[in-house]
């Protein structure tokens, strides 16, 4: 029964290089080895995650729920680990951290729930670090993304990690906790946001990532004005400031490392982060495959759209930009899935391709509008759009994170 499981530590005997930092570092002599393996005692292990950031290879960072513990002897003898017991594979994954677990749960809602990750995608690292020890970033960029002549506040913000190992992929988020307490004394509510660049650094291997931030200021009922407290907070954050990261977090919102795979992303305002890490990943690795990146991206202007400059710049053989605008003046109304129909032909060919994968990542409700036009596309031209959906989520080729 799922409520008996229990939770034990392992190591993976494929990656691990034997190079005795877990054990060295483990404070409660957790770890031990023989011959053949490093091994974790369920018996002794108290999940106080010392082990995980010194190990080079990640193979320390695997988590089970289990009806009872993998004895040693079992641990010794494997070649490489089992396969996990049945659990959403997201859902074991971020078993450590049950706030981040709900924040992504609700944002994959609009897929049905936690999708699966690509069958290419490179395997990611979690849950590294958590509040009561995360890592120290320095913000070495904080950038507004939008006009200035906008009330659309947005930022792209660089944290830079120093000496301290924070691996993450395309599509993964991290954890944000704004300082102080709330109205009832109790600590800040995370928040987690997109990683906006790419696994090797916003520049090519440097140790830091970008997230893209918001700010949220709204008028309320009574007249005061809503301020978001960790959108505000990391709007105003200085350069040199420190900020306390926790995770990353996300094991399935993960760029396909095919590059034979074409990628459709649909999004709207910060939705874009992770759409910046795919498109990065993509160029910095050149015309190295047949796959092609397709965004629809939807804003009021252009002055609101976020790196509306950069996108300009991008070449039209890596990717087919559709940037989509609802309050230009003079114009009509336009929102993604409008521009999706009048691009019907195109992602009717693309829906038949068994090496597409589809993201779409915005404000709740986006997923709905997008779901509608992509099943009229599909049915024009003979495709069961639910089926096909359903079979495209199970071979983790469609993904939904809406906020």
């Amino acid at each position: 029964m799922l409520e008996a499981a229990i939770k034990q530590h392992l190591i993976d005997p494929e990656v691990c290089i034997r190079c005795n930092t877990c054990e060295a570092t483990c404070p409660v002599g957790a770890v031990t080895h023989d011959d053949n393996n490093y091994v974790v005692d369920a018996a002794k292990c108290n999940y106080c995650m010392d082990c995980i950031p010194p190990c080079p290879t990640g193979s320390i960072d695997h988590w089970f729920m289990v009806p009872r513990p993998f004895s040693l002897e079992e641990q010794f003898s494997w070649l490489e680990l089992p396969p996990p017991p049945e659990k959403g594979e997201a859902e074991q994954a971020d078993a450590l951290d049950d706030e981040a677990m709900r924040l992504l749960e609700a944002a994959h809602e609009g897929a049905g729930g936690h999708a699966r990750a690509p069958i290419s995608a490179a395997k990611p690292r979690i849950n590294l670090f958590n509040r009561a020890r995360p890592a120290m970033a320095t913000v070495t960029g904080n950038l507004r993304i939008t006009g200035a002549e906008t009330s659309s506040d947005v930022r792209h913000i660089i944290l830079d990690f120093g000496a301290v190992a924070f691996p993450v992929l395309e599509g993964q988020s991290i954890g944000i906790v704004p300082p102080g307490v709330d109205a009832r004394g109790q600590a800040q509510a995370m928040r987690l946001y997109s990683v906006a660049s790419a696994r090797d650094g916003e520049r090519p291997n440097t140790n830091n990532l970008a997230i893209t931030v918001k700010r949220v200021r709204e008028p309320r009922a009574d007249g005061q004005v809503f301020a978001g407290v960790a959108s505000n907070y990391l709007a105003d954050l200085p350069l040199g400031a420190r900020v306390e990261v926790i995770g990353p977090f996300g094991a399935t919102f993960l760029m396909p490392d095919d590059l034979d795979a074409d990628i459709l992303m649909v999004c709207t305002g910060t939705g874009s982060a992770p759409f910046r890490g795919f498109t990065e990943r993509r160029r910095r690795l050149g015309q190295s495959g047949r796959g092609r990146l397709y965004l629809y991206f939807g804003a009021r202007t252009p002055e609101e759209l976020p790196y509306f400059g950069p996108l300009q710049r991008l070449p039209d053989r890596l990717i087919d930009k559709q940037l989509v605008f609802s309050r230009v003046p003079g114009q009509g109304r336009e929102y993604v899935q409008d521009r999706m129909r009048a691009q019907a032909a195109t992602l009717a060919e693309l829906l038949k391709r068994d090496g597409l994968h589809i993201y779409i990542c915005g404000v709740r409700g986006l997923e709905q509008g997008v779901d509608a036009a992509l099943g009229e596309i599909a049915a024009a031209v003979g495709l069961d759009w639910p089926a096909l959906r359903a079979a495209m989520r199970m071979a983790g080729r469609f993904h939904v994170e809406t906020y």
